[in-house]
């Protein structure tokens, strides 16, 4: 099990950026794959980027392709999302979740492949 908490969400304008981070308990960080997830009011939980356990690979939805990047830092136990050139439509409650995965070479898209969820941070574009 490990614990996630999330932090650095906010109310910007169009075109703004904003950085989320997710620190995590445990002592084997490098082994769990991470994700990035948002939900907007009245719409289900989307995936929105991941990252595997070496941060050699990374996956986008396509709709934060080119605007967002995840990245990690395995030995301060963190996950990154920096946004850049927000939407409007990416107000949400941004989530990250964590997936053990071993070899700590895979990424994960879908809800169901993880075990673990921060609560959440939201996140407000106004334009």
């Amino acid at each position: 099990q490990v614990q996630l908490l999330e932090s650095g969400g906010g109310l910007v304008q169009a075109g703004d950026s904003l950085r989320l981070s997710c620190t995590a308990s445990g002592r084997t960080f490098v082994m769990f794959a991470m994700g990035w997830f948002r939900q907007a009011p009245g719409k289900d939980r989307e995936f929105v980027a991941s990252i595997s356990g070496n941060a050699q690979r990374s996956y986008y939805a396509e709709s934060v392709k080119g605007r967002f990047h995840i990245s990690r830092d395995n030995a301060k136990n963190t996950v990154s999302l920096q946004m850049d050139s927000l939407k409007p439509e990416d107000t949400a409650v941004y989530s990250c979740a964590a997936r053990y995965s071993s070899p700590n070479n895979n990424v994960y898209t879908r809800k169901s492949d993880y075990g673990s969820w921060g609560q959440g941070t939201q996140v407000t574009v106004s334009s």
